[in-house]
């Protein structure tokens, strides 16, 4: 097949040696590579994955000419990022934090073609390379405040055409009917596919990472603005024609054929500053090799298939590694009893009230759930051990809901995360929810407790999670949601009676 490419001898050993950790990296991380595939699948919004890998080749096959000069190396450097990406994953794997492991064997990958060709040769392939980053199914994060963004968006247009409008979190009431945000109105599909074909136009239409840079971030900032104008013209559509239209799927099509024009207008204008020489490295580049490129063959490959077995090796070691250290965090999958007894003799079992919500979360291997009354309210009390989260659920996932998107009772009015005196001299926050239906209100408190310590912030839980079970301990690892009902509409009063059970139970 490489005599088939015509290729020069001193490329065929190399592109063997990209071949081998190509299989290796597939093999090793099989499941992580599997995890990213499924993603690519079961979401739009993902499904670009699919193209990343082939028109990255195909990149390298435009100047296939000019690489044909180049005198791969082994690379030292690129071992070296291979354990830094690998250490990474294992770091990921101990957590179960998806996105960084699938960041991670991009990466190893990645590490692998720079040991394998050198590092002269990768910088020549620099966009390809990186380019390969955008197999990874990343920017659910930025989901929540896209969709704030977008009702925030629409909302002032609104109200400065001199429109009337009413807004409760996410939903928002015109006199011609009801509107809310969802995920598919982030915009979130429309800033990735953006991203995507921006960065793949940027490094075909200009030379200069300036140039470069500048449209890349302009592919990225575009697209938000766009989408809150989208939602803005379809609100106004669906207001304007008594919601005949733009109120169903009809919509979706209006969203895409904006965004298609919105896209041309961006690569117009990109046109009038396009460079001749585009399509190769940016003009700032380093030319000098920092491997060896004029040694001759043989002096260059001598120790190349032993140094690729040593890359191999580094690729292997790390599900090796986790699985050897997983063993030894053996978590607890119990609540225990404390928690749900909280030392405070006002406070008295009592029959679970009809409130028509309670807390339920994914994976749960063990859970405890109490109600307590002062004789004046009624209180709730949850906690959630996921055990080694190897049942589906994790402690911090952004798919463990209050309430999830369009259920038919409850919606959640307000979500924001408040400060919390645990004691004289400790501070923390917790996360702060208000629950609406027909009916009633809930307030409703939440947060992380890892070992000993509580905080509503998901990364520094996550980074908790991480020293504890490096460290051999042992203890729970708990979500702990705490609530009750506001007739009268006093979140004041309830806000201090569930941070006095919070103070009981978790300090």
């Amino acid at each position: 097949m490489l005599k088939v490419l015509a290729l020069p001898d001193h490329w065929r050993k190399p592109l063997m040696g990209v071949m081998l950790v190509t299989l290796v990296s597939l093999a090793v991380f099989f499941e992580t590579w599997q995890s990213i595939v499924a993603i690519w699948s079961r979401s739009e919004t993902f499904t670009h994955g699919y193209l990343v890998a082939p028109v990255s080749l195909w990149l390298i096959w435009l100047r296939r000419d000019h690489y044909r000069d180049l005198r791969p190396a082994f690379s030292t450097l690129g071992l070296l990022f291979i354990v830094v990406s690998g250490f990474g994953w294992l770091i990921a794997d101990l957590v179960h934090v998806a996105v960084i492991q699938q960041w991670a064997v991009v990466g190893i990958l990645v590490g692998g073609f720079w040991a394998a060709l050198g590092s002269h040769v990768i910088a020549q392939m620099l966009f390809p390379m990186v380019f390969l980053f955008l197999m990874v199914p990343f920017g659910e994060a930025f989901i929540p405040p896209l969709m704030e963004y977008t009702a925030t968006f629409v909302v002032t247009l609104i109200r400065l055409t001199g429109m009337s409008v009413y807004r409760e979190g996410l939903f928002f009431t015109l006199t011609s009917g009801n509107w809310s945000v969802v995920e598919g109105c982030s915009g979130l599909r429309y800033l990735i596919s953006s991203l995507t074909l921006g960065s793949v136009y940027a490094y075909l239409n200009y030379s200069s990472y300036k140039k470069r840079s500048i449209f890349i971030a302009l592919s990225f900032l575009v697209p938000i603005l766009a989408n809150g104008l989208r939602a803005y013209l379809i609100v106004m559509i669906g207001h304007f024609s008594d919601m005949k239209l733009a109120a169903g799927v009809d919509h979706i099509v209006y969203g895409w054929v904006f965004f298609g024009i919105v896209m041309f207008a961006l690569f117009y204008f990109g046109s009038f500053w396009h460079d001749k020489d585009a399509g190769g490295p940016a003009s700032s580049a380093i030319d000098s090799a920092s491997d060896s490129t004029l040694t001759d063959s043989a002096t260059i490959y001598k120790y190349y298939w032993p140094a690729l077995t040593i890359t191999a090796l580094c690729i292997f070691i790390w599900p090796v590694a986790s699985q050897g250290l997983s063993a030894l965090q053996a978590a607890h999958v119990e609540v225990p009893e404390r928690f749900s007894r909280p030392a405070l003799p006002n406070w008295q079992p009592v029959v679970a009230p009809d409130w028509g919500w309670e807390p339920s979360f994914k994976g749960v291997v063990a859970d405890a759930k109490v109600y307590l009354s002062d004789g004046q309210t009624i209180a709730g009390m949850y906690f959630a051990n996921f055990g080694d989260e190897t049942l589906g659920g994790e402690l911090v996932n952004s798919q463990n809901y209050l309430v999830p998107q369009k259920h038919p009772v409850w919606r959640i009015l307000h979500d924001d995360v408040i400060a919390m005196q645990w004691a004289a001299d400790k501070n923390g926050d917790i996360e702060e929810a208000v629950l609406n239906s027909t009916h009633r209100s809930l307030l409703v408190e939440r947060w992380y407790r890892v070992g000993d310590k509580n905080t509503a912030n998901a990364y520094l839980a996550k980074w908790w999670q991480l020293l504890k079970r490096l460290s051999g301990d042992a203890s729970a690892e708990l979500l702990v949601v705490l609530y009750t009902e506001t007739p009268d509409g006093d979140y004041e009063q309830a806000r201090q009676k569930l941070k006095q059970l919070a103070v009981a139970c978790c300090n």
